[in-house]
Order: structure tokens, then sequence, then C-alpha cells
């Protein structure tokens, strides 16, 4: 069982991450609709609102409390996810509260040496009861707009694949909050291979989606990104493999933390050129900053898990 400190900071720290996720995936499906869907618009703009407001509370609760390595990770906010939400707000007409981020921006990180409060501990768990609740309601609204997209009964410029990758992530984040609301600590290994199952598989279809939203005219882009998803698709055998010890996981973890570290500097040039205006796509700045962040993330938990195996 989980200490009532890693209880708190660990969910602190989960949710400065996933909440950033959860209200970007709902920015992104409001953007995907048409007028004749008014309430997939409205009811993807209420969660867009409710994980701000969600994510406000955590950064209130966060500082001094969270370590400083995820607050410098860049999973939390990258140099560009200012502008990114300034641009694609104004290319959109939906309002992104950039206080938001420039609260994280100023977050203090720290290793609490004293036992943090009973009171604080019984805010996060109501806070992780809360976001439980808003997140399978999230789940169950990426499920249903996927399902009508693939029977042909809605029009959205966002791929089916891209809303099963996004439901993935939100169940993702929905079974981690779970575990710490039990205090379950998970067996290390088995925690290992599952995030490199998972995030491995993200990555690959980040490529796709990222090849896929390129101008046809960004030849050496889309050849780069087509590479990155034939890696990732062996590198989510290669964990599989590990399952069944046909693979060493220690070889699975090196090479996925090396291919990772390619990606997120592809990601980057992607952010930045994007950002600036110079490269052709259809793709909002704010994703490519969303999908930067991931990779970040992905990179922090394969830094972790090498130094343990």
């Amino acid at each position: 069982m989980i200490s009532k400190n890693m209880f708190i900071t660990q969910s602190l720290e989960l949710h400065l991450f996933f909440l950033r996720i959860m209200k970007e995936h709902s920015f992104f499906l409001e953007t995907g609709f048409t007028p004749h869907d008014e309430r997939y618009i409205k009811e993807a703009d209420y969660y867009r609102n409710t994980f701000d407001g969600l994510l406000r509370e955590v950064v209130a609760l966060s500082n001094g409390v969270v370590s400083p390595e995820v607050l410098s990770s860049g999973e939390v906010y990258t140099q560009y996810t200012l502008s990114a939400e300034s641009q694609s707000s104004k290319l959109t007409g939906i309002k992104i509260p950039t206080d938001i981020t420039q609260s994280e921006i100023n977050l203090i990180g720290g290793y609490p040496k004293r036992e943090l409060s009973q009171e604080l501990e019984q805010s996060v768990f109501r806070l992780n009861q809360k976001i439980l609740k808003e997140v399978e309601g999230l789940v169950s609204f990426k499920s249903l707009i996927l399902e009508n997209l693939v029977t042909c009964k809605l029009f959205a410029s966002n791929y089916p694949l891209l809303v099963e990758h996004i439901m993935r992530e939100a169940k993702l984040y929905f079974n981690l909050i779970q575990r710490l609301q039990t205090r379950d600590m998970a067996d290390l290994q088995s925690e290992i291979l599952e995030q490199e199952i998972f995030w491995n598989q993200i990555m690959a279809e980040h490529s796709k989606f990222i090849r896929g939203l390129l101008d046809p005219s960004e030849d050496n882009l889309i050849n780069i990104a087509n590479d990155f998803g034939n890696g990732f698709d062996k590198l989510t055998l290669e964990a599989v493999s590990a399952l069944d010890k046909t693979m060493p996981l220690h070889k699975v973890t090196d090479d996925s933390l090396e291919e990772t570290i390619k990606i997120r500097d592809f990601k980057a040039q992607a952010a930045q050129g994007l950002t600036q205006c110079k490269i052709k796509s259809i793709a909002l700045p704010l994703l490519a900053d969303h999908v930067l962040r991931e990779a970040n993330h992905y990179l922090r938990l394969l830094e972790k898990y090498k130094q343990v195996l």
C-alpha cells in the first residue's frame, strides 16, 4: 500500500499531465464537428470547460508538493504550449484559458519532508472521485462518437482511429486513478510492460496521424513520420513479446527509450514549425504540442524504468 505522501503527490502529478490531455481531447473533438451536430459540439465544450476547472483545482494544490522532475519533464507544458494555445484559440474561435498554463509554469517542485496533512489527503481523494466521474463520462462520449463515425451516422474531421486512440488514453487515466484510490501498488514488471505496450502503440499512431495531417507536398516529413510509425509498430510487438519472455524486458526498454528520444525531437520540430507557420498541414498547432508532451511523459517513464531494470 502506498503512503499518504505518495498518494497525494502521485495523484497530483498524474492529473497535471492527464487533465490537460483530456481537456485538449475535448477541444479537438469540438473543432472536428460540423454545425449540423450542435449537440456533439455542446457536449465536447462541456467536457473541455469541466477539465479546465478540474485542472485549476489541481494546480492550486500542487505548489511545493509535486516533484521537480515532473515539472521539468516537458509533460505538463513545453516552451511551445502558450503560443500553441493562443494560435489555436485564434484559429478556431474557442477560448483557451492560457492563465492555467501560466500558473503551471509558476509552480515550484518539492519533496515534502514533512508528513502532508490529512486534510490535503482527503481533498485529493475527493478530487480524484470527481475526476473519475468526468473521465468515465468522456469515455462514453468518445465511444458514442466512434460508433457513429464507423457506421456513417456522423461526419467529423477526426479519424475514427484518432477517436479510438484518445478513448484508450482516457481509459488508461481512469484505471490509474482507480489504482491510486485503492492505494494499490502494481507489480513493477507488470507496470513496465503495460506502459510500454500502451505508449509504443500511442507513439506509432501519433506518427500515422502526423503523416495524414501533413500537406501532400511535405514529402520529407511524411516519409519521416511513416518510418516512425513502422518503427513503433515493431517496438509494440517487442513489448508484447516480453510478456511471454521471448524478448528481454530491458532490451525493450532500451530500444523504446532510443526511439522515443528521436520521435520527441521530431515532434518538437513539428511544434516549432507549426507555431511559426513553416509547415504546411491541416493540424492545429496545439495538436503538435499535445503529442510532444505525451512523448515527454513516456520518456520520463522509460528513464525511470531503465534505472530499476
